[in-house]
């Protein structure tokens, strides 16, 4: 009997006890179907001898080779190509891979930008930059790498994993010492973490943190990072020890201050003490392995856009100086 899909004629004949019948089938995704018939009129899968065919294996493969021979070999042939309506061309697809503390303001950014491209998909990770470091390494698909840490893009770049000249230091933050909303545990400065009214600090690991790495300078530089190991509880990116924080799981943290702002649940208490660790830059470039590189290089550019900027002030990020 013959049919369309997509305004295209073919045809699928198929016979049970002699008579032509067809069951419900779809063609690139459209649900078909011709008016059934048997010996004995109208008749649903399950009825008669049917029924125990479509619980018979082999009979379900035949069935199965039959209703692929109708298409295939049908009456009239499907087109080689279709032309898909209008709107459902594919889009480009962009990975970005992004320090955890931009996780937020990343959010509302993707729905700006989309609503502006919608030829272009945005695709965030969201984790520690060393982590997103290792996975750039080790081949993971990547387009852009948003990192809270030159150190992490200058090995990238020393290994010649980036566009070099696509790099550039977007934004700056700070690193807060916090403690639950409502602490009475008189912690005010980032010396107190040496001190007996600490009993657990949360820290960002070291080894892939950033903000893990600076707090470490911080107290190195005030001469009190070996007694401040020794009560640290480290997660495995600055997102986690926030929520210790809030949860009242340890007594205070180390994180930095846009990500104190995300909660009414810390306070902070302390900034680190000017030139007790680097400045905090946020860089950004273009993966060199990245397949949609131009479309990749177009949203950096907006990164650093008026607009884009405007809604990293609102969550506490400052302009590269």
């Amino acid at each position: 009997m013959k049919k369309t899909c997509l305004g295209q004629a073919y045809c699928v004949k198929q016979t049970f006890h002699g008579q032509a019948y067809c069951v419900k089938k779809t063609c690139l995704g459209q649900a078909y179907c011709v008016k059934e018939s048997g010996p004995t009129g109208g008749y649903k899968r399950k009825d008669m001898k049917m029924s125990r065919l479509m619980r018979n294996k082999n009979g379900m493969i035949m069935l199965a080779v039959i209703a692929a021979a109708g298409v295939l070999c049908g009456c009239a042939k499907l087109p080689e190509k279709l032309n898909l309506p209008a709107g459902k061309a594919e889009k480009t697809e962009l990975t970005v891979l992004a320090a955890a503390s931009l996780t937020d303001v990343c959010g509302e950014l993707e729905a700006m930008y989309e609503k502006e491209h919608p030829g272009v998909d945005l695709v965030f990770s969201f984790g520690a930059s060393g982590a997103l470091q290792t996975q750039i390494e080790e081949g993971a698909p990547a387009d852009l790498f948003f990192s809270a840490s030159t150190k992490q893009m200058d090995a990238l770049k020393e290994e010649g994993r980036m566009e070099e000249e696509s790099i550039t230091g977007l934004l700056e933050n700070k690193i807060v010492m916090i403690v639950p909303a409502g602490s009475d545990a008189g912690i005010t400065s980032f010396e107190d973490a040496a001190a007996e009214k600490v009993g657990m600090i949360g820290l960002g690991e070291p080894e892939s943190v950033p903000a893990g790495q600076y707090a470490e300078e911080v107290f190195d530089s005030l001469g009190i990072l070996d007694a401040v190991k020794k009560k640290a509880n480290y997660g495995q990116d600055v997102r986690t020890v926030l929520n210790w924080v809030e949860e009242g799981a340890v007594d205070c943290g180390v994180v930095y201050a846009t990500d104190a702002y995300t909660t009414e649940k810390v306070e902070i208490v302390a900034e680190a003490p000017e030139g007790s660790c680097k400045k905090v830059v946020y860089p950004a470039g273009v993966v060199k392995d990245s397949r949609a590189s131009k479309e990749a290089g177009k949203f950096l550019e907006y990164l650093g856009s008026e607009e884009a900027m405007e809604k990293f002030e609102a969550y506490g990020f400052s302009r590269v100086e």
